[in-house]
């Protein structure tokens, strides 16, 4: 039974095959922020949400920024009760390699309950659960228990940059008491999760430069240091045999991990073989003394991301490289700073460099680590909701990614913080054949409806 003033929690068929066709709709839009010439497209992706928000009534705002537009809305405002933000990016990463891909990336395709395209589960599928719980609700002609207001970038897959430069400004306009995302994922399958910790992130390209030009290897090997050999080495020097990071300073603000929250991971129903079995690998790795949860959540890592060096055409280009290149990222956990660890690897760079070779260290975006207030009420509103969408309740988890403005919200915006996560981890996000499970997308729905029913219920002052 619902309250008179709440939709009902199961939607009618024709209404989930509006939402499932609508979402279709959006995916078809190849929203990638990162390529130039898909600018044009990444701003009628934020277009044609804030059509549907003015579709519904809301009060809507284009507000353009250095880079992609930012949409904002809201619905009236409901005094006495809590303000609830939600949070999300219109915005995809890059679909290549497209020869990887079942289907191609753009022309959304369901195939066994999935719904597969580019952003599909990273972000436009979780957001739009909450822009249609809300849409639906005022197409009711029911008024919502509480102001709920959007804040939609098309920025986050390239670092938020330009939202995180105007987000004083927007204090005020954008003041509330929570902030909702569904940017994350479940912790298994059937097995729904409110994320309260977030890793932060820091981001570097490395460059090694040997000669002037290209060598040819028999003329000039053994007389000079080959970049590809120094990257490599240089890389190498950055662990130790067991994957621990061997950057000294690397570990020094790390916060350890509470025993109670390491109890309490314990008790998860994990299974590491099923997990390496998942993701194709024989068996996990990585800093000893700790599980594969407690490693993808509260430990420091870095990762290289690409590495690039000499001939990679079909045949044999006998050369002594010029140049070597290698993209790296760091995640971090809490009290790590994203600038104390540049200036780390600079010193590891400058204390590891060959011989004969030069070495540029370039900076890209960097983030702390966030984590939530387990205890609020709007914690406890979150998983009453989860239990109502998903029929399970939710365990509380920490998260390995990265969602830099979380913590500049906390921050700037002193609320508190509801990560609720729609996606599986075998989703794909940032990778070919991303999926969504539409049920697991009619279940959000249902899932962000209750939210607003329980958050109502929540006082404020």
């Amino acid at each position: 039974m619902t309250d008179s003033n709440c939709p009902a929690t199961e939607d009618a068929p024709d209404q989930k095959q509006r939402h499932e066709t609508e979402l279709i709709q959006w995916l078809r839009i190849p929203s990638i922020s990162s390529y130039p010439d898909h600018k044009d497209d990444t701003a009628r992706a934020g277009q044609w949400l804030l059509d549907k928000f003015q579709r519904a009534g809301l009060k809507t705002q284009w507000l353009p920024t250095d880079g992609h537009p930012i949409v904002l809305a809201e619905t009236p405002p409901v005094p006495g009760a809590p303000v609830a933000l939600v949070y999300g990016h219109y915005d995809v990463q890059p679909a290549e390699p497209l020869d990887l891909w079942t289907t191609p990336p753009f022309e959304p395709t369901v195939r066994d309950g999935n719904l597969y395209a580019r952003g599909s589960t990273d972000d436009k599928g979780q957001l739009l659960t909450h822009v249609h719980s809300v849409c639906d609700w005022i197409n009711t002609g029911e008024s919502l228990p509480l102001q709920v207001k959007f804040l939609v970038e098309g920025e986050e897959e390239v670092g938020s940059q330009n939202l995180e430069a105007r987000l004083s400004d927007l204090a005020d306009q954008l003041a509330c008491d929570c902030v909702v995302i569904s940017d994350s994922g479940q912790y298994a399958d059937g097995q729904p999760a409110i994320t309260y910790g977030l890793r932060g992130i820091a981001t570097y390209e490395i460059e090694v430069q040997g000669p002037a030009m290209d060598l040819h290897s028999g003329s000039f090997g053994g007389a000079v240091a080959n970049p590809a050999v120094a990257i490599c080495h240089l890389i190498s020097s950055m662990f130790d045999e067991t994957g621990k990071i061997c950057i000294s300073g690397f570990y020094d603000d790390v916060r350890p991990i509470e025993a109670d929250e390491r109890e309490r991971w314990k008790q998860l129903p994990q299974d590491e073989s099923e997990f390496a079995k998942s993701i194709g690998v024989d068996q996990l790795f990585g800093e000893p003394g700790y599980t594969a949860d407690e490693r993808r959540w509260a430990r420091p890592t870095l990762e290289v991301n690409g590495l690039t060096s000499g001939h990679q055409g079909e045949g044999v280009k006998t050369i002594i490289p010029a140049v070597a290149k290698a993209k790296i990222s760091c995640r971090l956990v809490p009290d790590q700073d994203p600038g104390k660890i540049t200036a780390a690897i600079q010193a590891h760079i400058d204390a590891n460099t060959i011989p004969g070779t030069r070495v540029t260290l370039k900076a890209d975006h960097g983030a702390p680590a966030m984590l939530a207030n387990t205890d609020s009420p709007y914690m406890a509103a979150a998983a009453e909701a989860i239990r109502t969408g998903f029929g399970v309740s939710p365990v509380l988890i920490r998260e390995g990614g990265s969602i830099p403005i979380v913590a500049e919200f906390q921050k700037v915006l002193r609320c508190d913080c509801l990560l609720l996560g729609w996606g599986l981890s075998d989703d794909n996000a940032h990778s070919p054949d991303e999926k969504f499970r539409l049920a697991d997308f009619h279940r959000g729905i249902a899932a962000s409806r209750e939210l607003w029913k329980q958050l109502g219920q929540c006082r404020v002052g």
